[in-house]
């Protein structure tokens, strides 16, 4: 949206991302609007969705990180304890035990993806702050340079 300012020159207004707060990285969303995402993100969201497993492990891993996960397992439990099985519930506990032996594998490769996500956004963060001080280390003495042929040409030079 372009506006203009009290100088009558052109602006436009920063875009806002208006998706919801995920705390997983689910490519088809991240990838819908390229302007608002650092490079390193763009880059590991089309790694990422490249593999089925990989988008299944995000998309478990999302689930299993939610309210509605939690809501979901309350209400089966209540049944399954109310209904389907007596004390001491030993199904039960094998169901659950097995259940949170994946998430937690889950959760595990779902970490590691994030710190290699996190190493790669580093090494760019990295490499854009390096190119900076190099131009600015290189600005700066191009100036020096000029402020001293200036010093030359008009101080001394008049004396």
């Amino acid at each position: 949206m372009s506006t203009m300012d009290p100088q009558g020159l052109n602006t436009t207004t920063p875009r806002v991302n208006t998706h919801r707060c995920i705390p997983q990285l689910i490519p088809h969303r991240l990838l819908r609007d390229t302007q608002i995402h650092h490079p390193a993100v763009l880059e590991e969201a089309k790694r990422r969705s490249v593999n089925f497993h990989t988008r299944l492990a995000d998309r478990i891993t999302t689930f299993a990180g939610s309210m509605n996960f939690v809501f979901i397992h309350v209400v089966l439990f209540a049944v399954w304890l109310a209904l389907l099985e007596t004390y001491p519930w030993p199904i039960l506990a094998l169901v659950v035990s097995l259940e949170a032996i994946f998430l937690s594998t889950f959760v595990m490769i779902s970490q590691n993806r994030q710190a290699a996500f996190q190493q790669a956004k580093a090494d760019h963060d990295y490499e854009a702050q390096e190119l900076e001080l190099k131009t600015n280390t290189e600005l700066t003495r191009q100036i020096q340079i000029l402020t001293d042929e200036l010093h030359r040409r008009f101080i001394r030079g008049s004396a």
